[in-house]
């Protein structure tokens, strides 16, 4: 698996991983219980994983989709 996405906002990666499902990519949220542990401060960001076969596809509707969320 891949990261696709690092994000502390919930409502970027609840869209994020929408929009890969929508498109059949299976995404799930890393590190969500150390991200809440340490206050959902940016010390632990979220990653958004998907397999590695679907990783440039996923990266092509995220930049589409959450520009401002991508490096």
């Amino acid at each position: 698996m891949r990261v696709v996405l690092k994000s502390n906002n919930p409502v970027v990666l609840s869209y994020a991983s929408h929009v890969l499902e929508e498109s059949g990519i299976k995404a799930l949220v890393f590190d969500t219980h150390a991200s809440i542990m340490d206050g959902s401060m940016a010390m632990v960001p979220r990653r958004l994983m998907v397999a590695d076969e679907d990783f440039s596809r996923a990266e092509k509707l995220l930049r589409d989709a959450v520009p401002e969320a991508m490096p």
